[in-house]
């Protein structure tokens, strides 16, 4: 694959303290942590591989039906399937580092005190940049809340992390569309510590077998992506964008050119992250950056840092 810059676009961004020499990351979930698709492309040229959210010990993930084909999308009740902590520090994180690549770790837990502990676990690992905390899966104290939809629960969860986390490590806490008010949890969140915003997690859905007329997943609801949530997740980037405009966004949802990612860049996203389309074609993300960089050439950006949030109306006196 041709890896060479087409345009002079300055690429880079930042989150807090980190800045990333460019924009595009994996989106958590869809790569584990790189390795599979460092066969198809170099992986150090991405702006971050954002790994499978991890959790304290080894997981089966939910019984099979896991997954199902929608229109424009996926449904998915894979469960947070994973190794634990320790397996990932020195297996993956250890690949990760020795490779070169810039790394954010995404963490998942059933308890505030499980986000702790993971924090304190990775809190003196060396080859981390940023954390992003996934926020939007059960908690398993509160009968299966999902803290992303409660302020009170989603700000302790971060404030738990922060305290435990490298005050030079970004944390980005990870939102679900399936809450009244976004920009309420988003408040939440940054006034708990967090550095910015991953958006969006998937969205609820059931598919229902016409044949069998019973649920095509086991777990009967499973978590829709791909392209046909990218208006929902542009919808969140912008509320967000509009909100808290000094906040940087990691924006995720349905991209699959460089089209789709400029409408997150141009909402207000500082970053963006690709998923779901690599099961079809592992090599979007960098092509995805690729076609990026054109698209911001061609509308006479010199920085994507010009195009964040360019949608949005000027204050005016």
């Amino acid at each position: 694959m041709n890896t060479t810059p087409v345009n002079t676009v300055d690429m880079s961004t930042t989150f807090g303290h980190l800045e990333l020499a460019a924009p595009v990351t994996t989106a958590s979930g869809c790569a584990a942590a790189g390795r599979e698709l460092d066969q198809f492309f170099d992986v150090t040229q991405l702006g971050a591989i954002v790994t499978k959210s991890i959790m304290l010990n080894a997981r089966s993930g939910r019984p099979t039906l896991r997954m199902a084909e929608t229109p424009s999308g996926m449904l998915n009740a894979i469960g947070l399937q994973g190794p634990g902590i320790e397996s990932f520090i020195e297996n993956d994180l250890a690949w990760l580092r020795d490779r070169g690549a810039t790394t954010i770790v995404s963490i998942a837990g059933g308890s505030i005190q499980e986000y702790q502990e993971l924090a304190k676990r990775l809190r003196h690992e060396e080859g981390i940049a940023a954390l992003e905390v996934n926020i939007s899966c059960p908690n398993v104290a509160n009968r299966g809340e999902v803290f992303a939809c409660n302020p009170i629960e989603a700000g302790g969860v971060i404030h738990a992390v922060r305290r435990n986390t490298n005050s030079r490590v970004p944390i980005l806490a990870k939102l679900t569309p399936d809450v009244t008010d976004i920009t309420q949890i988003a408040k939440s969140v940054i006034d708990a510590g967090a550095d910015g915003i991953s958006v969006m997690n998937t969205t609820l859905g059931v598919v229902i077998d016409t044949t069998t007329m019973k649920p095509a997943l086991a777990n009967v609801t499973g978590g829709l992506s791909g392209p046909a949530i990218r208006p929902m997740a542009v919808r969140c980037v912008w509320q967000i964008h509009q909100a808290y405009p000094d906040v940087p966004i990691l924006g995720m949802g349905g991209i699959g050119s460089g089209l789709d990612a400029l409408q997150f860049i141009l909402a207000g996203a500082s970053a963006v992250s690709v998923g779901t389309t690599t099961f079809n074609d592992p090599t979007t993300p960098f092509r995805v950056q690729v076609e990026l960089e054109e698209a911001l050439a061609q509308r006479g950006f010199s920085s994507l840092r010009d195009a964040i949030g360019f949608a949005h109306p000027l204050e005016t006196d």
